[in-house]
């Protein structure tokens, strides 16, 4: 019976390592443009111009733990401090596509 049990815990570990978690698609070009209309006149070139050491740079992504498309997506719905909630204003698939172009461009350096 114990054979058994490790077996079938190693039989869904591994399928599960397998199949991993399905990817999200996103659209970086659709990211670039929500990022131009709604973003860019306080986050141009990644910096901020409300709070200089908040910037979209992969330092401050990381030293103020949002280097995730997650967590971006988090900050963009919901705001925070002077940063408005974009929710009402942009779908969650435009939300994800930003995210996503934010990390992407944080990751070449902007």
């Amino acid at each position: 019976m114990k054979k058994l049990l490790v077996a079938l815990v190693l039989s869904i570990s591994l399928t599960v390592l397998w199949l991993g978690s399905p990817a999200i698609a996103v659209d970086l070009a659709n990211g670039a443009k929500v990022f131009g209309a709604n973003c860019a006149a306080c986050h141009i070139g990644g910096g901020n111009l409300v709070n200089a050491a908040k910037t979209l740079k992969q330092a401050d992504l990381d030293k103020n733990e949002i280097a995730s498309i997650a967590a971006i997506s988090t900050q963009v719905t919901n705001g925070k401090n002077a940063m408005p909630a974009f929710s009402g204003r942009l779908s969650s698939e435009q939300i994800a596509d930003v995210a996503a172009y934010v990390l992407d461009q944080a990751e070449k350096g902007w």
